[in-house]
């Protein structure tokens, strides 16, 4: 299996367990935006969910070190942590929330 198909597998899998619907929107976020902390993502996913600012932590960090498709960034230790959609998965982002609304 490659490495791209791994993380289509482990993205399916995170989209699948989504009951309420926030995990969509929250990777649909992250193509559109590109870049958050998790303070702003807590905010745009509040506005429609009931999600707590943990959760939200949680799933960056699952997304991050689990999925693979986010990298982080700090500018110094008094700022938030900055986190990016890599580039190359872009696409397989949208091509996955395609196929799970298909559904």
């Amino acid at each position: 299996m490659s490495l791209k198909e791994s993380i289509m597998s482990r993205l399916e899998q995170f989209i699948a367990a989504d009951v309420t619907g926030y995990r969509k929107k929250f990777l649909g976020l992250f193509v559109k935006v590109k870049e958050f902390t998790v303070g702003q993502i807590h905010d745009l996913l509040s506005e429609e969910y009931q999600v707590t600012r943990n959760e939200v932590a949680s799933m960056i960090g699952y997304i991050q070190s689990k999925v693979g498709i986010l990298k982080s960034h700090k500018e110094s230790y008094k700022t938030p942590t900055v986190y990016t959609v890599k580039d190359e998965y872009v696409s397989l982002i949208n091509n996955c929330l395609k196929n799970v609304s298909a559904i």
